[in-house]
């Protein structure tokens, strides 16, 4: 923070109920507080309002609790005590919570005052409450355990690959910044020891993803469902949309942008003047032109980032000024750290956390401002009376990430001096957009046949990844010699393993998002001002109610999707 800047850093919000000097050294430093709220006396409609911003207050203080040790241990995988720490919290203090939460959510919806709480949300709520009673089953807690043990292993075993080239260690991230050399065969190179490298993990991966799928059925089953996907779409609340919804976004991704994916790569293979197009061939630019360097440190990358949400909104630039006054970023890549990027929220202080692992590469920034829009929700929803107004479900929080992606577009300048490279970066991010659609058919797709076929075989999946993949994947990029490493792209997707069925909604945020910006193009305040307004009802409305306060539809259908690629493929063209 320069010192010019006035910032009010937020303080953490009393602690009315659960007490200031609280700390969680077990299971006992809570349990008065979970039999004090089953225990107590609900009489009027106040009472049971009181009730619930007290369960918040105290839940809200978990939740922080647990996101820091989360934190702490993607930041430094590979010490052993944050580690332990992480699954002290999940094995000794979760299964407790996830069974007196059933005994509240059951002391609420049974409650003589509840149809008197007529404010905004919390009918939203209650349904939610309403859809966990039905699912919980006390056998799957130590299920659930053991599989949210499970699924940190692969953050370890990603996190600890490197590889060697030209004599230097270097991080995955890093080595393929190398995939966009103007040199083919250092392109190659870095391609294939990449690949070598997962590959060499992959049986381990395999045998990982066993465990999570058995897991994951066995508690499927448990609460009554033939199969994890239909329990995952009870547990992850999808009011809203159906699997066979999913099913039409497959097929209208196949019919409305596949095409336009096989146009770029046909594109692709004649600027480059290769024959054929390979796997190494993707990601450098077409024209023969260095790699974009947007940033050089992470510090940079956050100063430019902070510059370019001031010119949609200072509000959204202060939000970034804050977390940095607070230590609440950590943004380069580094051995040891969990692959990927996330903004976690934090329920009590309202102040998230952005963990990425940039390097220096275009799609560093596009991270840094898709975790940004994150933060802008967390913040823009900090004030909301109850955790369950504050934690909307994912297609809402990606329809605010994804967004930003395309709002702070025109002011990447700020990363680009020379009107060349904004070009350039303006015109690679969109074609990003035609491929991400597919992509997000091709996990979600996946995930279905995954779980609806639980007793599968390593060779199954397998041949059923290709059969899928190939469906979505562009028919010009020649992969001959490398089926064997194609067979496991699969496993290069964090979700699979640690968020199943979390995937669908970059698809459908991906086409709000493009409404958004559209919005945007047509009228910046307007379009702006609805972004931040559907933001800030948290999960307060239904999702499509959310998407129409952004004035967008929640649609998958091949028209509004073909639609929409119509607007994105002339600004391209526009661009090319």
């Amino acid at each position: 923070m320069t010192s010019n800047e006035t910032l009010n850093l937020p303080a953490r919000p009393s602690r009315n109920f659960i007490g200031e000097t609280i700390t969680l050294q077990g299971w006992d430093d809570v349990k008065t507080l979970y039999e004090e709220l089953l225990d107590r006396s609900i009489d009027n409609a106040d009472e049971l309002k009181q009730w619930l911003l007290d369960r918040s207050e105290l839940e809200s203080y978990l939740s922080e609790n647990f996101a820091w040790r989360y934190i702490r241990m993607t930041c430094d995988t590979a010490n052993e005590e944050l580690v332990d720490q992480l699954n002290f919290f999940i094995a000794e203090i979760q299964p407790y919570m996830t069974s007196y939460g059933n005994d509240l959510d059951l002391k609420a919806v049974n409650s003589a005052f509840l149809s008197q709480l007529t404010d905004e949300g919390y009918d939203v709520m209650v349904r939610g409450m309403k859809k966990a009673i039905e699912i919980f089953r006390e056998e799957n807690i130590p299920l659930q355990t053991e599989l949210q043990t499970e699924e940190r292993k692969y953050g370890a075993i990603v996190g600890a690959m490197t590889v060697v080239i030209d004599g230097h260690e270097m991080t995955l991230p890093e080595a393929s910044d190398r995939l966009q050399s103007t040199d083919r065969a250092v392109r190659e190179e870095a391609w294939r020891k990449i690949w070598e490298r997962r590959y060499k993990d992959h049986e381990v991966l395999d045998q990982l993803f066993d465990r999570l799928r058995d897991l994951r059925h066995q508690i499927a089953t448990n609460a009554g469902f033939a199969n994890f996907r239909d329990y995952s779409f009870a547990a992850l609340g999808r009011f809203d949309y159906t699997p066979q919804d999913c099913f039409d976004f497959h097929t209208s991704v196949a019919e409305a942008v596949v095409p336009l994916l096989n146009e770029l790569a046909t594109e692709r293979k004649q600027k480059l003047h290769v024959e054929p197009l390979r796997p190494w061939d993707a990601k450098v630019d077409v024209e023969g032109r260095s790699p974009l360097k947007p940033f050089a440190t992470g510090d940079e990358l956050l100063e430019k980032a902070i510059v370019c949400f001031d010119r949609l909104d200072k509000e959204l630039g202060d939000d970034l000024r804050i977390m940095r006054a607070m230590g609440h970023l950590d943004l380069e890549s580094r051995k040891g750290k969990a692959p990927g990027g996330y903004n976690y929220p934090l329920e009590e202080i309202g102040v998230p956390f952005i963990f990425m692992n940039a390097t220096s590469s275009l799609r560093d920034l596009v991270t840094m401002v898709h975790e940004g829009g994150h933060a802008v929700h967390s913040f823009l929803t900090r004030d909301l009376s109850l955790k369950a107004f504050r934690n909307p479900p994912m297609e809402v929080a990606e329809l605010a990430s994804m967004s930003m992606e395309l709002l702070s577009m025109d002011h990447w300048d700020v990363f680009f001096n020379n009107p060349e490279e904004l070009r350039r970066a303006k015109l690679q991010h969109l074609e990003s957009i035609i491929e991400t659609l597919p992509w997000v058919a091709t996990i979600d797709k996946f995930q279905h046949w995954i779980y609806e076929n639980p007793q599968h075989t390593d060779s199954d999946r397998r041949e059923n990844w290709l059969r899928i993949y190939n469906q979505f994947a562009d028919s010009v990029t020649n992969w001959d010699g490398f089926a064997f490493y194609q067979e496991y792209i699969w496993q290069r997707q964090l979700h699979l393993y640690e968020v199943p069925f979390y995937y669908i909604e970059y698809g459908i945020a991906q086409l709000g998002a493009i409404g958004v910006w559209r919005n945007y193009r047509r009228d910046p305040q307007a379009g702006l001002e609805g972004y931040k307004k559907a933001l800030a009802l948290g999960y307060k409305a239904p999702i499509r109610e959310i998407y129409a306060a952004a004035n967008v539809p929640f649609d998958f259908s091949r028209e509004h999707i073909q639609e929409l690629m119509h607007f994105v493929w002339d600004e391209i063209r526009k661009l090319s």
